[in-house]
This record gives C-alpha cells, structure tokens and sequence, in this order.
C-alpha cells in the first residue's frame, strides 16, 4: 500500500543513559502503512529503547519523529495512545479482577459512564473483523497467557491505534497460538495497520514480516525486503560478522542412567496439583528437553530433582556408574548439589534468584562454590578465575569482573548465571530457559556450552521455549501438559506441530 510516504519517520533519533552509555546513536528509520516490520538486534543493540521513545516511555535526547509527515513530540504514554501508537509490552499491565471489556475501557476519558454492554459490542465488532477469540465478560485471572496478550493488542486497537509495537510477543505462546497471532497481524495489515515487531526467533521474523531492520550497537545498519533475505544473512548483519548457524547434536556416547524419577506428584502451598505422576529416566551423555506451554511443571519438576520442592509422592533416585542408587527426596539442596546436580534456573527475574545484583561477578561465583563444601572464607582467586572464564567465554559485555552484576544488561546478566552453573562441573545439569530473551548469537555459545558438557558425559535437562531448539538440541524430548507427561519423543525424528499438540492434551485429550 501506499510506500511513496512512510506512515512515521524517526529522523537521527539519540538517547543517551548517563555519560559512557548510548542506547540510540543517529537512528532513523521508516514504516509504512500496511507493513509488518521486524526489528532485529542482538540483546543491548537499543531496540526496545527505540521503540519506547515512540511509546512515550523514554524521550529522545537528540532527533525528530515524523507522523504523516507532520513532526509530533512525544513525551508520555497517554500522548503516544493519542496519536494511535499503541505497544504490547512483554509484561502485561492489566488488573487481574477485572473483566477483559473492563480491563479495555479503563483510563479512557471520553468513555464516560462505564457502558459495558455497549463497550462489549465494539470489543466483539473488533476481534470478528481481525480474527481474535475473546469473551469480553471472562476475569482476567482465569485466562492463559494467549488470552491476556489478545486482551492488550484489543486494548490498542479499542483505542484507535494504526501503529502496533509488539516486543517478543511469542515468547511465551506454543507454535499453534503464535500461527493465530501471525494470522492476525496480517488481518491487521491488509487493514492498513502498521505493525512494528521485536523478535529474536529468526524463523518468525521470516515468516511474518515485509522488511527487516537491523541495529547494530544503537546504530542503524541497513533494512533488507524478508522476500530477498536469509537467516544467515541477518544474522551476519546483526553480529558484524559471520555467524555459524547450526546446532550440533553429537550421538550420546554409551549413554547411561543417572536421574530415574518415578511417580512423582507435586502439589503448591494451594493444594494445587503441579506434577501429576511424573516418570522419566535422564541419561548421562545426552540432552533431555522437556517442552510444555508455561506453567506446565517445568519449574517444580526441576526444583524437586534439585531438592528445593516438597513431594507429595514418587521417588527421584540418582544412579551411580556404578549401579548404586540414591535417593534424593528428603536430601537438602546442599546434599544434591554436592552429588553433582547442577540448577541453573534463568527466571524472569533474573536478579531475583540466582545473582546478587549488588556483588561483583567474582563474588557472584563465589556465591557457587561455598555448595562445593568449602569453608566461608573462601579463596579468592578460583572465584575470580571463573569469573574470567566465564566473561571470555560467553563474551560477557562487562568493563570488568568488579563490575556489579546489576549494571549489566539482563542478557549478560543471564550469561553469568548459566557460566556459573556449567563451570561447577556437575554431572547432571538441570537448566531451565537458558536463552531466554538472548539474542542469537549469544543463544548459539549457550548451546555449544551445553552440547560440550553433554560430550564430558554430564546427564543434560533442558527446559526450553523454542520448539525449533529442543527439535535440533535434544535427544529426546519430554512433553508435559498441566503436570502430566503426554508422551516422550526421539529427537531426531520429533515433528513441531506434533509436540504442539502433545503440549496441548494428553492422550489425545483426555
């Protein structure tokens, strides 16, 4: 549609945070109406700070952003929202008890008198003309992630938005709901709407999108139509060099029991069932994936393997070379650890579990080896030692080990909790999301990482959220679904949309 005059123009856009760090360095870029447009970086390349200056969160030291032609400022959300720029976060803001119509009318002035019936109407009127399910009287509390993410992009479009900004908008769907949302945004498109999306699963932004922009270091690099691009091309463009883009997945070599679990049934604090007769055996030598949509047990499996999760019943026993069996239940997570089994959990909240925000990175991985039964008055220097492996290794972007883990972004954050967890030599590693949020190239160290402590004969669990991952990563792959097992599955010859499925129901729907 219309390409001669771009809908909204960002002309040398600069933002700076204190003195050494530039987020946006001269940025100016283009889109149109009626265009999908995929934002591409790698982590701390400056495309959510770009994309908060025209949702009014940040606002541009230097620069001048164009709507039609006609230059606007933009300086709070409420502004942006006015002139139809609309951004689905990551993080949902919407009130849990609430309904999805409430959730959608509030903090709009010209509503009046709340007229749910009515506002009811035009929330249906808008999901039948682009292809969303919602029921507009259903609380909040009661959806699924897919759900309250369809309540935010209805939220934009209730409010008259023509210019969508979704940031890494399928990073917590399964394959069948991100097709749904590709379906809608390209309703949204042929219906004139520009939409801007931030995400680093290469395949997606092939599949959806028109054009591709790349940043690089918060600078602007180059745009390339997707119909006369490659993985590898943008992926070369985002790191500034070339990119091997391919996981290996060595043949287990004599693959042997280490971790047997047996029965096992976890319910929360609630009484709420969270694994629901759990049986798997984890191999030595070889990387067990476990898929599910979020929340499926992924999080209280792991922590029950690794001791920090009350069972209600079952068995985890862990399996010598010898043969010789152990159970672990009852075992405190010092016990476990001092076995060999590893956790390396990357929450959402990073800082939250796992680092200290306000330690060193040296101290940081201190914090890792007190587990390995020394005294509190730690030797300095091993820490420290492994603290440089680990920056030169997965290429930490640091000043220096000193440095306090906090002011790091969060995917250099995330670098340091999975290096710790891997340089304690564990015989089993338990990781759960460990690429999550990095970009590409980062997310290709971690698996080569992996794939080598699976070749030193270390038994791998990982939890993942990229189908496309686990298919080419794993060995075999279990799929849970609401804390049930729906099946496990050979890697290698493991098809996508099948293990979407599996994710979905259990034996066949049961």
């Amino acid at each position: 549609m219309g390409q001669n005059m771009p809908a909204l123009s960002m002309r040398h856009i600069t933002k700076r945070f204190g003195s050494k760090v530039i987020a946006n360095n001269d940025v100016s870029l283009d889109i149109y109406s009626g265009e999908i447009l995929a934002l591409l970086g790698e982590n701390g390349s400056g495309k959510t700070t770009l994309m908060n200056m025209l949702s009014g969160i940040y606002y541009p030291d230097e620069g001048q952003i164009f709507l039609n032609g006609k230059e606007v400022s933009i300086s709070s959300p409420r502004e942006a929202f006015n002139l139809g720029i609309g951004m689905i976060h990551q993080h949902f803001k919407l009130v849990d008890v609430l309904s999805a119509a409430e959730n959608i009318v509030l903090g709009i002035e010209d509503e009046g008198k709340l007229n749910i019936k009515e506002s009811s109407k035009k929330i249906l009127d808008i999901c039948k003309k682009y292809g969303f399910e919602i029921d507009p009287a259903k609380k909040i509390y009661d959806m699924s992630v897919s759900e309250k993410q369809t309540v935010e992009i209805v939220k934009v479009l209730y409010r008259g938005a023509s210019l969508l900004i979704l940031d890494e908008p399928t990073a917590v769907l399964t394959p069948q709901e991100s097709e749904k949302l590709f379906s809608v945004m390209r309703n949204m498109k042929n219906d004139g709407k520009s939409i801007i999306i931030i995400t680093h699963k290469m395949h997606e932004v092939l599949s959806v999108s028109d054009r591709v922009a790349i940043l690089r270091s918060g600078k602007y690099i180059c745009d390339r139509k997707t119909s006369e691009t490659n993985a590898q091309e943008l992926t070369d463009l985002m790191v500034g060099r070339s990119v091997v883009l391919n996981i290996d997945r060595p043949e287990p070599a004599s693959p042997k029991d280490r971790i047997e679990v047996k029965n096992l049934t976890v319910k929360d604090i609630d009484g709420i069932t969270k694994l629901d007769n759990v049986s798997f055996t984890a191999r030595s030598g070889e990387i067990l994936g476990i898929a599910g949509i979020a929340g499926s047990g992924q999080k209280e499996l792991l922590e029950a393997i690794a001791g920090l999760q009350p069972i209600c019943s079952g068995e985890v026993e862990y399996i010598e070379d010898d043969g010789h069996r152990e159970s672990l239940i009852g075992k405190n997570p010092l016990e476990i650890a001092s076995m060999g089994v590893s956790l390396s959990f990357v929450p959402e909240d990073r800082l939250g579990m796992g680092l200290v925000g306000s330690m060193d990175l040296s101290d940081n991985m201190m914090l890792r080896s007190y587990r390995n039964g020394k005294s509190i008055f730690t030797d300095k220097k091993s820490p420290a030692d492994l603290a440089m492996s680990v920056v030169d290794e997965l290429d930490v972007n640091t000043p220096g080990i000193d440095t306090e883990v906090r002011k790091l972004s969060g995917g250099n954050v995330q670098k340091v909790l999975v290096g710790r967890e891997i340089s304690s030599a564990p015989t089993v590693l338990l990781t759960a999301y460990a690429v999550r949020g990095l970009d590409i190239n980062s997310s290709y160290t971690i698996y080569d990482l992996i794939n080598q402590q699976k070749e030193k004969g270390v038994a791998v669990i990982y939890v993942g959220e990229d189908l496309d991952v686990l298919l080419e990563l794993c060995d075999r792959i279990l799929v849970l679904c609401g804390g049930k097992v729906s099946g496990i599955i050979d890697g290698k010859n493991a098809v996508k949309k099948e293990i979407g499925l599996m994710m979905t129901q259990v034996d066949g729907g049961m």
